[in-house]
């Protein structure tokens, strides 16, 4: 089994576990969780396939299955459900606990506000170099869709991130090189900042603040629809 595959299995095995915990019973929420999970799993999905054939990353043989599908190893799309679905579970258990630890509609708006127009700037400055400029340009776009169609997802979820990067460094330290001696993955230093915490480049941070909101966002609106619809 692969170095890649276990990272994965580790991730998700406890999440997926609690989420039949008798209070939080994520499970009931699967039907739309899961939809949001895969829907944004095609995009970042094509993304990385496009930006693996320009030659922005690459994926270590070594610390995989051999298993390609266009150009991605295997583990690389079982990331995009694994990692997602971790991260909603910390997510909602958070939220169920602590059920106001979030910040309030005028400090929702100011924060994204200044987060889309920092990370459009951002974007712009450095268009030369790929990933930091695309990623940004992405984070933007994501966050404000998902201010105007799920504000609730986004109070909460701008409180409860930092938490979620706790969990982040250390799988994708690990994944970028942490603690072993050749990343699992890792990037052209071309397309990237150069600055690293840990291994991890520092744009992760914030493609993982996208990958993460987007399933959050959508399981939202799916949520609402169908309340919506169940009223009528």
């Amino acid at each position: 089994m692969s170095l890649y595959l276990i990272i994965l299995i580790i991730s998700i095995a406890g999440p997926l576990a609690m989420s039949f915990e008798k209070n939080l019973r994520l499970y009931k929420r699967w039907k739309f969780l899961l939809p949001a999970i895969l829907i944004t799993m095609v995009f970042f999905v094509a993304w990385d396939i496009i930006f693996t054939d320009i030659g922005c990353w690459f994926f270590n043989p070594r610390y995989n299955s051999g298993i390609y599908i266009n150009k991605l190893p295997l583990e690389e799309y079982l990331f995009f459900i694994a990692i997602p679905y971790a991260c909603a579970f910390s997510f909602y258990a958070v939220q169920f606990h602590f059920p106001k630890f979030k910040f309030n509609a005028k400090w929702t708006k100011i924060l994204t506000y200044i987060i889309v127009g920092t990370s459009l700037i951002i974007s712009v400055v450095y268009s030369d170099l790929t990933y930091t400029s695309i990623n940004f340009l992405i984070l933007a776009v994501i966050l404000l869709l998902s201010y105007i169609f799920a504000k609730d997802v986004v109070e909460y979820y701008l409180a409860i991130y930092p938490i979620l990067l706790i969990p982040f460094f250390i799988v994708n330290g690990v994944l970028t090189g942490t603690g072993i001696e050749q990343a699992v993955f890792d990037y052209n230093p071309d397309v990237i900042l150069g600055v690293r915490i840990l291994s991890v480049p520092l744009e992760d941070m914030f493609y993982n603040f996208s990958l993460l909101l987007s399933p959050l966002a959508l399981t939202h609106i799916f949520e609402k629809r169908f309340k919506t619809s169940k009223a009528l």
